[in-house]
């Protein structure tokens, strides 16, 4: 994988049934995906799946090195019930130099150990909250529900297409099916959106709709003309 791969790439560390839903979760979003588990089986099972698939020890930070971690700014690590692999997978990614990485934990305790380890993140996940995760960890929304299928509601940074405009006058409803149901200024609480709100920089939106176009408006390109 090359560098310019991995600017938008994610390691997935644990491929079971969380870390397996984020990178095919990651995958489907349009990123490349680095999935790595110590099960044969598993790996051929995805090998068709993700961008690569690679089978190894992930806490054998030489290992790591060589595979080509070290080159990525961000990884999930999946590992949940063998908590030494988990927290010795996070040292190793730390050593490596990894910036930003999500770690799941099955305790508080767990956590805890994984924060003071290098996890930035600490999640304690239900097996189907690896989308919500994949959405998180590539910074396209800063948070993320998928109420029904095809139906999600998420907290988004305005892209700079919509900033200055009253939601009149972007139509994003009668366009797009996106509802903007609140705007959340810096320092004040969040407020119900009204037609004569003007969107500026700085504001969070709170929004929802057809889960595609949720995700389109996160990419913080705006929605094609």
């Amino acid at each position: 994988m090359s560098k310019r791969d991995t600017a938008d790439g994610v390691v997935v560390i644990g491929l079971g049934r969380f870390g397996g839903q984020v990178a095919e979760s990651l995958t489907e979003l349009g990123h490349e995906v680095l999935g790595i588990d110590e099960d044969a089986e598993i790996v051929q099972k995805l090998s068709d799946v993700l961008t690569h698939v690679v089978q190894a020890d992930s806490t054998d930070e030489e290992a790591l090195r060589q595979i080509g971690v070290a080159e990525f700014s961000r990884a999930v690590v999946g590992i949940g019930t063998d908590i030494e692999a988990s927290v010795l997978t996070v040292l190793a990614l730390t050593e490596l130099g990894v910036q930003e990485i999500w770690a799941k934990a099955i305790s508080a305790k767990h956590g805890r150990i994984l924060e003071r380890v290098g996890a930035r993140h600490v999640v304690f996940p239900e097996s189907d909250m690896g989308v919500r995760v994949a959405h998180l960890v590539t910074g396209q929304l800063l948070d993320f529900i998928e109420l029904d299928d095809g139906y999600a509601i998420a907290k988004v940074c305005p892209p700079d297409d919509l900033i200055g405009k009253t939601l009149t006058e972007l139509g994003l409803r009668s366009k797009h099916g996106i509802t903007v149901v609140a705007v959340k200024r810096a320092g004040k609480e969040a407020e119900t959106a009204l037609p004569d709100t003007v969107i500026e920089h700085g504001d969070t939106l709170i929004v929802s709709g057809p889960t595609k176009k949720v995700e389109q408006l996160g990419e913080r390109q705006g929605f094609p003309r």
